[in-house]
């Protein structure tokens, strides 16, 4: 086994907004070092002064010196199939993944902390900071507070810590890594979720055979996917975890676009473990008719007279969830909308939420308007427009199209090399079919997005 030795210096303690300006990484064979690297760092910000003062590192002395990413690859390939080892591992580990996210990489070792080993291995001691701590086992740190100086010492701290304590137990008891209140499956590859991205998107699960058997979607592929593993959970949660044998994603740029890709693959593959968004055709919808007093009424009931209906829903509670939006949202009824079937007034006149339509005391003409304000609510305001938002990367924009109010699909494009010409942009769009799940998907972003992402035709 083969342990990275680290230890950095940085411009500060908060790893969200400080930077490194030096680090040092010995690999160690258990016996012996058998190879290091050691560079300052370009923070590409200003050092406080009172950093300096304590490490020596001023300004000047980074200023030529290499920035992170480029020599982010050779720490990767240097510390490959090592053992993270620092003195307060948490703060050297946090930097260095930190560092890494920026980068859009996630950094990820199990570690050893041997501030945590030492206070088990050797008790007793007032103070483990690392200099108090070598000062007490006559461990001699050349070149305190720099990189290299702190490492060798962590060094000859951990090489004490090997000879009083067998490796096995040291792994067996002290060993961390990120996935601690995690359960994998047995036999799962644990590196496939390594290299997971922090960003939109869609993932696929697939079981010994290669079949798919879940879908999902998030604004955090990786932060979702690792969320399927934790300790606690449902019965069928633990089901499909134990039958996960490997995965794949599709990164969308935003959680639009994560939205349609999920409710597209979930019906085109028909995983064993969704039950949401299976169906292709509605079965339930929104009906509309006018009772003997004049009054425009809404039910809820099974698809069979398109004539008079307004929307279609998955599910009668889908059916019912827009209801009762529309209900809140224009003042309705909740008697004239089949919520309640009563002879007295509905339960929001008493509550100020009914103007009284359900007693006569406001006009058929009157609610009626507010009605037909609710039913044009459904329908998008333009039958032809585009939605153009964020891309996979900075440089890219995506871009959704709805033609004669239906969905068309979506796609990419490069905006330096493309103009916003909804004829030129419709090369670029991948078709999908359009269904009861995508318009509700498009419904909730244009009442929840900005307008100027609408580009209409």
């Amino acid at each position: 086994m083969k342990f990275a030795i680290v230890d950095i210096e940085t411009t500060g303690g908060n790893a969200l907004k400080d930077r490194i300006t030096e680090i040092a990484v010995y690999i160690h064979d258990g016996n012996k070092i058998i190879d290091e690297f050691c560079t300052l760092i370009n923070p590409e910000c200003i050092i406080p002064p009172f950093i300096s003062r304590l490490t020596g590192i001023n300004n000047e002395m980074v200023e030529n010196a290499p920035r992170f990413f480029e020599v982010a690859k050779q720490i990767i390939q240097l510390t490959d199939g090592s053992v993270f080892v620092a003195h307060n591992a948490s703060f050297d580990y946090g930097f260095i993944r930190q560092a890494y996210k920026s980068l859009g990489f996630n950094f990820t070792r199990e570690y050893l902390c041997t501030i945590r080993m030492s206070r088990k291995i050797i008790p007793g001691f007032k103070s483990y900071s690392l200099g108090n701590l070598c000062n007490s086992l006559s461990i001699d740190i050349k070149n305190r507070h720099r990189a290299s100086g702190d490492a060798l010492a962590t060094v000859k701290l951990f090489e004490l810590l090997l000879q009083k304590n067998k490796v096995e137990n040291i792994i067996s008891e002290f060993l961390k890594n990120d996935y601690l209140n995690l359960r994998f499956p047995p036999g799962f590859n644990r590196a496939i979720v390594d290299q997971l991205p922090e960003t939109y998107g869609v993932y696929y699960f697939y079981d010994a055979d290669g079949k798919i058997i879940y879908i999902g979607k998030s604004i955090n592929i990786r932060k979702r996917i690792l969320s399927h593993f934790r300790n606690k959970q449902s019965r069928k949660a633990l089901e499909l975890r134990n039958r996960i044998s490997d995965i794949s994603f599709n990164e969308t740029g935003n959680e639009l676009i994560a939205l349609l890709l999920e409710s597209y693959e979930i019906k085109k593959n028909q995983p064993f473990f969704n039950h949401a968004q299976k169906r292709t055709t509605s079965n339930y919808c929104i009906i509309l008719s006018t009772n003997q007093n004049g009054y425009l009424t809404f039910q809820i009931g099974k698809e069979n007279n398109k004539s008079n209906l307004v929307l279609t829903a998955n599910s009668n509670e889908h059916a019912q969830e827009i209801l009762d939006r529309l209900i809140y949202k224009f003042t309705l009824c909740q008697k004239l909308c089949g919520v309640y079937k009563i002879a007295h007034a509905c339960f929001g006149y008493s509550l100020k939420q009914c103007n009284g339509a359900c007693i006569g005391k406001e006009e058929p003409e009157q609610y009626n308007k507010r009605v037909k304000l609710a039913i044009d609510s459904l329908e998008y305001k333009n039958p032809n427009f585009m939605i153009i938002d964020s891309g996979r990367t900075t440089s890219e924009k995506s871009i959704v199209q709805i033609e004669k109010g239906e969905y068309v699909g979506f796609g990419y494009f490069e905006p330096e090399y493309v103009s916003l010409n909804p004829e030129t942009l419709k090369d670029f769009i991948k078709f999908k079919e359009d269904n009861t799940d995508i318009k509700r998907i498009i419904r909730n972003y244009l009442i929840n997005s900005d307008s100027k992402n609408v580009v209409v035709y």
